[in-house]
């Protein structure tokens, strides 16, 4: 396995992660439920961790795709900060998450501010996650760049992406 091959098992899950950690810790506190919450809290950190995973193996990948034809250094260099961007996000919000979970177990006045914030900060985690999801997708599959069409007709395909019915 080739650090490319292990950034590809690696980042998914912070996107995944921090997603359905936003569901369930808005659940948490709809149902004002600690253990929900604290659920949340727990995919938070580890999704802050698969992000340190993905950033550890992403110099190693950049390198085996810059040498793949249609691959260029803008394509990979957008991925990069979209990439950087939400690491930071997610390593703030996986900090936040330990002290929620800290509070929660100590029944602290303040929990459930710190639910509030964690919900703010995975906000804009989903946010710069679908960019970075994006912006990495579009590194192998030049079918979803927004230069898609041209860059068929370089290839020698000429056609449309239409849906058909």
């Amino acid at each position: 396995m080739n650090d490319a091959h292990l950034h590809m098992v690696v980042n998914h899950f912070p996107i995944i992660g921090t997603i359905l950690g936003l569901g369930i810790l808005i659940g948490g506190l709809v149902f004002k439920n600690n253990s929900i919450k604290n659920t949340a809290y727990c995919l938070f950190i580890v999704a802050a961790l698969f992000a340190l995973a993905s950033m550890s193996t992403g110099e190693g990948a950049e390198e085996i795709a810059e040498k793949l034809p249609s691959v260029t250094d803008q394509i990979i260099h957008e991925h990069e900060e979209a990439a950087e961007k939400l690491a930071v996000v997610l390593y703030l919000l996986g900090v936040i998450s330990i002290v929620g979970l800290y509070l929660n177990v100590k029944k602290n006045a303040k929990a459930n501010l710190v639910s509030y914030l964690a919900v703010t900060i995975a906000a804009v985690g989903v946010f710069l996650a679908q960019q970075t999801g994006t912006t990495g997708g579009e590194i192998r599959h030049t079918e979803i760049r927004s230069n898609a069409t041209t860059v068929n007709q370089t290839n020698g395909v000429e056609e449309e992406h239409e849906d058909e019915d």
